[in-house]
């Protein structure tokens, strides 16, 4: 192993269980006491989110286990696509490559391994954006396998590859357009992805999510994913700025470290299994929203 460990950043603002679970986890990885720690508060964007942010900050103070830790008090409310374009900016400019979480993410022991392995193996490799430690409930998976775009819960990068992120939505729909790639970065039309982008334009969201999968995706970037996922996201809750309350996302995590060096090919037999895993996820949700219906006349 490549002892150049990359800093881990978090991403935090008003969920002391959450953060909580997603520090005693990442605790527990093998490399956290070797690895850097950097955390990012943001400050409250009203009265009501006070109490609930300063019991995070306390709580942060307390944490330990890491190599270092650096906290970053936001003295203002950047908001969660502010906070990390600009966190992950100055952090891997700095450092050349980066693990990010935030605060609902929960990890396997052998997460930072894997990112750390990921990241070391690829390092070189222009055409890899990014490790990404969640996949899908979807059985029978490789190992390891490369879909095309970039992804955001709990991933890994280099400077080189985050560089070519694109912060302005509407050049990157031009962009899209113009190409002709709509029904391809919607994976064949199973996940509204260039929907949340038109989106994100109007300010009806404020995902730095999706422009970062749209610009890697139309650099022809490849990201690096695990067959059994590493990382839980426990925030489908409700508890979170852009998440519902859904079970349709919960995995097992893994219990050992498995990568290998792959050719630097997107694995359509994968991609085609999440579509299908897509199609699923709208098949229940169309069937959820028709019950709904149907008990409201009633």
């Amino acid at each position: 192993m490549d002892k150049n460990l990359a800093p881990i950043v978090l991403f935090i603002y008003n969920r002391p269980w959450h953060t909580q679970q997603t520090v005693e986890t990442l605790q527990k990885n093998e490399l956290a006491n070797e690895s850097e720690l950097f955390i990012y508060s943001d400050a409250a964007k009203n009265e009501q989110a006070s109490e609930s942010v300063n019991a995070v900050r306390e709580y942060i103070k307390t944490i330990n286990g890491f190599k270092e830790i650096t906290i970053i008090l936001r003295d203002k409310n950047w908001g969660l696509a502010d906070s990390i374009i600009d966190g992950v900016t100055k952090i891997v400019n700095e450092y050349g490559r980066i693990i990010v979480l935030e605060d609902d993410l929960v990890t396997s022991p052998y997460f930072l391994k894997f990112m750390n392995e990921g990241l070391t193996m690829y390092e070189n490799e222009d055409k890899v954006a990014s490790i990404h430690g969640y996949i899908y409930p979807i059985d029978n998976l490789p190992n390891t396998f490369f879909i095309k775009g970039a992804d955001c819960w709990g991933w890994a990068t280099w400077k080189r590859a985050w560089d070519v992120f694109e912060p302005n939505g509407q050049k990157i729909l031009d962009e899209l357009k113009s190409r002709g790639l709509e029904k391809g970065a919607d994976f064949n039309n199973s996940y509204g992805l260039t929907q949340m982008l038109k989106d994100q334009i109007k300010g009806k969201n404020n995902s730095w999510a999706v422009r970062w999968y749209m610009s890697a995706f139309l650099k022809d970037m490849l990201t690096l994913y695990p067959g059994k996922s590493y990382v839980q996201n426990i925030g489908n809750d409700d508890s979170g700025t852009h998440c519902g309350v859904s079970d349709i996302f919960r995995v097992e995590l893994s219990t050992s470290n498995n990568i290998n060096r792959l050719e630097l090919v997107e694995n359509s037999d994968s991609r085609k299994k999440i579509e299908i895993f897509f199609d699923s996820i709208n098949g229940t949700f169309i069937q959820k929203l028709k019950t709904r219906i149907k008990r409201l006349i009633k």
